[in-house]
């Protein structure tokens, strides 16, 4: 009999089909699905807003990424563990015993518990939470250095100064037994074979300062002795002079008195005085941990954690249906009058900005502070425009868990944001070259004027009595202007006949055709900016900006344009807002621009009007 295959249900978001993940049934079954229909294959365990701990405990080989394969062990590993694998997606942030399974590894996790509630003056079929265990194994390390401590040596060869002397023996160790099996070689021997330093080494010692520190670090500490006497004051290795030093000072002077050299049997006996001391030493509990504990914490973390993992590692639900907060959101941007709800942290910017260019998205990244702390985030800008969004601004982050941050832009990846400012773009920067050309006319006009006016100003009491003779003006020189004026007559003539062209033409053609004729010039002037925004807004993709940040993206996760523009709010008036439109402080006289365009526009409406009368005849 033929099993049947599991039924995957799927949601589409994104541009693309997404698996839900609702059931026990389906967490059980994703090592069924193909990884080819997942939205990630990898995400880091720090940086995003989850439980790093429960991402460190599913990340088994700690290299610090969480992969598919290691989340699927984590489903099995949990899943053997309970009595129903329906707690798994059970809104719930607890765990109880009786959901364990009366197997080996079960009744192991049931004692453990069973303990852990004792200790906290509760019942077994009490709950279980991430914090108990947390307490649990606060309180079993501190047990185990109560003992450690209670098992110190009674007698320290050193008293109070021995974990210092212990630290400076242990810093020369190594390179003291190097020098007496160096000596005892050299004494069997009978002749120099057993070689202090090869003529490579030797060589490099000469090379360049930084090598041959580290030349030297390798060279015994001093010259190899038959009798097995190593000097402690004078012809030592330069590189470990220092340390040893330090070793004389405060190990062989208090335990062997002032000596200037040392045999190895004396050596032995430094050891043989801090034995028991290393022997305590390396008894210390410093990374131990009690595994069944351990295994209980991580049993109660994914039973919490798991669904919401699966949700925002194979599919992106809580990101695309906007049920809540991705665990890649670090929380919320204002600046510029909008609020940007896709915010990520990074630690690179510069790093970071290489990949996530390729988004096609605008990114602005900020510093953010508060009270003494930094981080830095990234913020995407889907909706309005870029036309005030500059290196220097503020604004106000707020992250995850609702604290405030002073944001300061520093960087922005410049990317089409929407239609619309696609649309004015060319205008605007028509309007901004124009208006700089006038700028740096001005500029230049009332330069030359000051110019001017110090030079008059300036003019020595010898010059202005008339000590000196003033220069003879130049004589007016009728042909060069009016060359210069037949020029200017001429460009002038030029603008007119094609402005003549062109008013014969456009009145030349039927009224209905006339608002084409505006139109098509509008698209010529914004085609090309639409054209190409709608490409780059077409194929905006999230992909980019996380696989900058760690994470293996698996899909081609698209940003929309409706999409975007619900991930940044622009400002809006409240539903049933009064407003009030009498501006005390508006603008009431008109500029004469204002009437220069509204005269042209009268102007060409009745020589319009007058060639359609004059048209038929």
């Amino acid at each position: 009999m033929t099993e049947t295959p599991k039924v995957w249900r799927f949601f589409r978001a994104g541009g693309f089909d997404q698996v839900k993940i609702e059931t026990a049934s389906d967490l059980l079954e994703l090592k069924q699905l193909n990884q080819k229909l997942w939205v990630a294959l990898s995400c880091p365990v720090k940086g995003l807003q989850f439980d790093e701990r429960t991402l460190s405990l599913i990340d088994t080989d700690q290299d610090g990424h969480v992969r598919a394969p290691e989340l699927l062990a984590a489903i099995d590993w949990v899943v053997n563990r309970l009595t129903d694998p329906e707690i798994l997606v059970q809104p719930q942030e607890c765990l109880r015993v009786s959901h364990l399974r009366d197997d080996e590894a079960g009744r192991a996790l049931a004692e453990q518990a069973r303990q852990l509630l004792a200790d906290l003056g509760k019942t077994e079929f009490d709950p279980l939470t991430v914090a108990d265990v947390e307490q649990a194994q606060t309180r079993f390390m501190a047990r185990l250095h109560t003992a450690w401590e209670d098992a110190r040596p009674a007698n320290l060869p050193l008293g109070e100064k021995t974990p210092d002397g212990y630290l400076t023996l242990q810093k020369v160790a190594g390179k003291l037994d190097d020098y007496y099996l160096r000596c005892r070689i050299l004494a069997f021997e009978g002749r120099e074979c057993a070689e202090v330093v090869t003529e490579a080494q030797h060589q490099a010692v000469f090379s360049s300062s930084s090598v041959a520190q580290e030349a030297l670090l390798e060279w015994p500490l001093a010259l190899v002795d038959p009798m097995g006497r190593l000097p402690l004051t004078e012809g030592l290795n330069p590189a470990w002079a220092g340390a040893m030093a330090s070793f004389r000072t405060q190990v062989v002077v208090p335990l062997l008195g002032e000596c200037t050299t040392l045999g190895e049997s004396e050596w032995t006996q430094l050891k043989d005085a801090f034995a028991e001391f290393s022997a305590w030493q390396g008894a210390s509990p410093a990374d131990t941990e009690n595994e069944t504990v351990r295994d209980l914490e991580k049993l109660v973390r994914l039973v919490r954690d798991l669904l919401v993992l699966a949700n925002n590692f194979v599919s992106f639900k809580a990101f695309y249906t906007r049920t809540g907060q991705a665990i890649f959101q670090a929380g919320t941007l204002y600046l510029d009058s909008r609020s940007c709800e896709l915010c990520i942290t990074v630690n690179d910017p510069a790093r970071h900005a290489l990949l996530a260019n390729l988004s096609n998205i605008c990114l602005v990244y900020c510093d953010c502070v508060r009270a003494g702390q930094k981080t830095i985030i990234a913020a995407a800008f889907t909706d309005g425009d870029s036309d005030q969004l500059r290196v220097g601004r503020n604004g106000v982050f707020y992250d995850a868990k609702g604290q405030d941050w002073d944001a300061t832009i520093t960087r922005i990846i410049e990317q089409p944001i929407s239609l619309r400012q696609a649309f004015w773009s060319p205008y605007k920067k028509m309007v901004r070259a124009i208006s700089e050309q006038f700028e740096k006319f001005a500029s230049s006009r009332a330069k030359a004027m000051d110019d001017k006016l110090v030079s008059s100003a300036t003019l020595t009491p010898k010059n202005a009595a008339g000590g000196t003779p003033p220069m003879a003006q130049q004589a007016f020189d009728v042909g060069k202007f009016a060359g210069i004026f037949a020029a200017i007559g001429m460009a002038v003539g030029a603008i007119g006949t094609a402005l003549a062209s062109v008013a014969v033409g456009l009145f030349s053609l039927a009224l209905w055709q006339i608002p084409f004729v505006f139109l098509g010039v509008l698209l010529l002037i914004s085609g090309p900016s639409l054209l190409l925004a709608w490409f780059k807004l077409h194929s905006r993709t999230l992909g980019p900006i996380l696989d900058a940040n760690g994470w293996a993206i698996n899909a081609r996760a698209k940003i929309n344009l409706p999409f975007g523009a619900s991930l940044t709010q622009l400002a809006q008036l409240p539903p049933n807002a009064e407003r009030t439109l009498t501006d005390p402080f508006a603008e009431t006289e008109r500029s004469s621009w204002v009437y220069v365009v509204w005269g042209a526009v009268a102007v060409m409406v009745v020589v319009m009007l007058w060639v359609m009368r004059m048209g038929p005849h």
